[in-house]
């Protein structure tokens, strides 16, 4: 109820009381977040606090940059995320080898722990990943890709997809080599969650707000992820290059470099720490002959190893892409993989674990190895078939037995193994965990390279012309390029050349490992075949365009005008606050665009929101109404696109400009304008059509 007793003029000091509230408040709000508020408690400590805050930031600043501290404290973190992984990962895994000793004697029993175990196992990660976040599912990689392009998908950057994906990545490793699984890509992924929120502290803290792109730590964070998985910070950075970024700045190799020596080099230490080595050294020691590596003549049998691997992933990314079709157009598969995605998973690795039984098909395939006792035991050096090196294995140690314990040559053993892990890699592409696709391919290179191997030094060995110039044939040098070679072709990278070669310090066999790969590389690329996580990509329906490329040449030349929506709100320049007033209710964008006039549409530039909305108050303070170019400063446009640019075109402008909105004009005239919204849904109805 309204007063009686007011004096005449009370209105206006209300008024002008009002108008000094919203003064300060926005004088408070502009304000440093540091600063205290007079309402909370504890205002002298909180000063205190906050004034020693702030002194810190400046010391640091003064040093370098405080994103570089960022950069350093991704790489540590992951580092330390990588070994916890791997330490929980060994002990789930000596927890199994050690419930399955003390069974032996009933083979009923041992089958029953060697299958539940990791059918359990993955049970557990498919249905906690499809309860908790379905998003965590996956390589993640097509996803990170398309969100390097500049496209938004938050829901893959949460708190609750990074702690998702971390505990189903432990459980789907802990699986061992019965899943044949890996963790790359996932921890790729991981790394990128956890360079987001770094990215988003660097902002908080930073002075200047706008000293840095926000997709610049996404970047570096893809590097660092491979570097702490593997201890290989130059061949990260190559991965970042080659497959996350469809455009790489020059302004991102520092930090990348930087970031991924921190995490290699913490990861080390930890190991170091733990007890695994006495010095920093690499994840699998070899002991390659030094004085001659490999003969001359040998060049010829590494490219055949290159054009063999690079057939052998054209026929792996068919039956993969064909599993992918199968698993999306088959009804119980779709039903399976919709609602019961733990009894999916369960059934799959139960069947796999059957099948890699020691005491079954698994003594034919080294089946009690893990992941990473069975690439070093490929990586030896010694000739697995000669006499002298069986006499050695009698004596030698426990990780050289299992290839033959059953008694079989091994040549059948290798050729067993290639034959059944590759249907087998196949179907567990399909399960619906957190996994990584690269370390199996490795092993499966390696495996193949091996076979090739031990091949040639059997020939050379029993030949009669062999002579002292073919005196020892290194079957290990084949399994290292062939380890290159094979992932490289699947993955559309040469990165891979470069990450064995770091895995083992085996620079004697560059030449060879880089020719076998380029080769690989070669055959696997022709005919615009997609790689894997292109396939995974266009599976998926994503909207990024390289991979929707591969599977329709003809979409990025899509004219932009055949897919530009709806004329976008636009003012002229003699607009008045009624004008101005309409376009700010009914456009969100926050550059509108100013032509001459409705009649001529010729752009002159845009005007930003915010000064559209203060041409709005002022406008309601004076009384002589004004025009939006008297007021407003009219920005020019740096890049403009045509009707008939390419989508590919208008993508490239987005990315490489960093701009939030391009304009299409013709002839001048106002046609439309792209955002990355606006581009988004472009390449999503682009891959529609596929």
């Amino acid at each position: 109820m309204k007063s009686l007793d007011k004096a005449p003029g009370s209105e206006i000091d209300g008024e002008s009381n009002n108008q000094e509230q919203e003064n300060q408040s926005e004088a408070s709000h502009n304000k440093s977040p540091l600063l205290s508020d007079p309402w909370k408690p504890y205002q002298r400590p909180r000063a205190i606090v906050k004034e020693w805050l702030l002194r810190l930031r400046c010391c640091l600043g003064a040093v370098c940059g405080i994103e570089w501290y960022g950069y350093a404290a991704l790489g540590i973190l992951m580092a330390f995320l990588s070994f916890f992984m791997d330490l929980s990962v060994t002990k789930l895994l000596t927890a199994h080898r050690w419930l399955y000793m003390k069974l032996e004697g009933n083979s009923l029993l041992q089958f029953f722990c060697w299958t539940l175990y990791p059918s359990c196992l993955c049970a557990v990660a498919s249905s906690f990943s499809h309860n908790v976040c379905p998003f965590s599912t996956g390589s993640g990689i097509p996803e990170v890709r398309t969100m390097l392009t500049g496209i938004e998908m938050p829901h893959y950057l949460s708190l609750t997809n990074m702690f998702t994906k971390f505990l189903g990545l432990i459980c789907t490793l802990a699986a061992g080599s019965t899943v044949f699984l890996g963790k790359v890509g996932p921890f790729v992924h991981l790394s990128i969650m956890v360079g987001a929120y770094l990215s988003n502290l660097c902002t908080l803290i930073r002075a200047n707000k706008k000293d840095k792109a926000a997709g610049e730590m996404l970047v570096v964070a893809a590097a660092v992820g491979v570097a702490s998985c593997f201890g290989a910070p130059i061949s990260g950075v190559l991965f970042s290059v080659e497959v996350m970024s469809s455009h790489f700045a020059l302004r991102h190799y520092l930090p990348c470099f930087f970031s991924a020596a921190c995490g290699a080099l913490t990861f080390r230490l930890f190991s170091v720490w733990s007890g695994d080595g006495e010095t920093l050294q690499v994840l699998f020691k070899t002991n390659f002959p030094t004085s001659v590596p490999f003969y001359p003549l040998e060049i010829l049998l590494f490219s055949l190893l290159g054009l063999l691997c690079g057939a052998v992933s054209c026929c792996y990314l068919f039956c993969h892409r064909w599993i992918l079709q199968f698993t999306k157009t088959n009804p119980v598969c779709i039903k399976m993989l919709t609602t019961e995605k733990g009894l999916y998973s369960g059934m799959v690795v139960f069947l796999l674990a059957s099948v890699t039984y020691p005491h079954c098909a698994g003594q034919y395939m080294a089946s009690k190895y893990t992941m990473r006792q069975l690439l070093s035991s490929l990586l030896d050096s010694r000739q697995w078939s000669s006499p002298s090196h069986n006499a050695s294995v009698q004596l030698g140690p426990e990780l050289l037995l299992e290839w033959t314990s059953s008694g079989t040559p091994v040549y059948l053993s290798l050729a067993f193994f290639l034959l059944m892990k590759m249907w087998m890699l196949v179907l567990a592409c399909t399960l619906p965990v957190p996994a990584g696709y690269v370390m199996p391919v490795l092993i499966y290179g390696a495996a193949l390279g091996r076979l090739l191997g031990e091949g040639v030094a059997d020939v050379i060995s029993t030949g009669e012309t062999s002579g002292q110039q073919w005196a020892s044939i290194n079957p290990g040098g084949y399994a290292l390029a062939g380890a290159a070679a094979l992932s490289g072709a699947v993955t559309h990278t040469l990165s891979p050349a470069l990450l064995v070669i770091e895995l083992t310090g085996q620079f004697s066999h560059a030449v060879p490992v880089l020719l076998a790969t380029i080769l690989a590389n070669a055959l696997a690329r022709s005919g615009h075949r997609p790689s894997f996580y292109d396939a995974l990509s266009i599976s998926k329906r994503l909207p990024h365009l390289p991979s929707l490329k591969k599977a329709c040449p003809r979409l990025p030349s899509t004219p932009v005008g055949q897919v530009l929506g709806a004329k976008p709100v636009h003012l002229q320049k003699a607009a008045g606050p009624a004008e101005v007033q309409r376009a700010v209710n009914t456009s969100t964008e926050t550059r509108v665009p100013v032509v001459d006039s409705h009649e001529s549409q010729i752009l002159l530039g845009f005007v930003l929101r915010s000064e559209l909305l203060m041409f709005l108050r002022h406008s309601k303070t004076e009384t002589l109404e004004k025009h939006l170019d008297e007021v407003c400063c009219i920005h020019p446009t740096s890049v403009l696109l045509s009707p008939h640019s390419t989508v590919q075109e208008a993508l490239g402008a987005l990315v490489l400009a960093g701009a939030q909105t391009l304009f299409v004009t013709e002839r001048g005239r106002l046609v439309g304008l792209i955002t990355w919204p606006e581009m988004k849904k472009i390449l999503e109805d682009l891959a529609k059509e596929i």
